[in-house]
């Protein structure tokens, strides 16, 4: 049974990851931390699953990417995931669930406001 529970959670985060890029790691985040793991653990972990996804859905989009758009924002993205990661370190749980949470609520309100 907990396979199958592991295996709906998966296709969640693989189908949000391919359908729009983003949002299998909110997916994971909570189903993580429903495992147990802390707010940093579930976090951390989420990363890994989402390079994964993000890796295959690569594959299937390659048609699709302009690769001199990506090399523009890598330099600062590699900086800003580096300092992302270095502070999750330093952050409290508490506060680490506070900012996640107003920046999900955050994205909701753009997506609703647009369409």
């Amino acid at each position: 049974m907990q396979y199958l529970i592991y295996g709906a959670a998966g296709l969640a985060m693989g189908l949000l990851n391919g359908l729009f890029g983003s949002g299998g790691g909110i997916v994971a985040v909570a189903f993580l931390k429903k495992l147990g793991l802390s707010a940093k653990g579930a976090h951390a972990t989420s990363v890994l699953i989402i390079l994964a996804l993000s890796c295959l859905s690569v594959f299937f989009y390659r048609s699709y990417i302009d690769f001199s758009q990506c090399l523009r924002y890598l330099p600062g993205g590699l900086a800003g995931a580096a300092s992302g990661a270095l502070f999750l370190r330093r952050i409290p749980d508490f506060w680490l669930r506070k900012v996640f949470a107003v920046f999900i609520l955050y994205a909701a309100v753009r997506l609703l406001a647009r369409g």
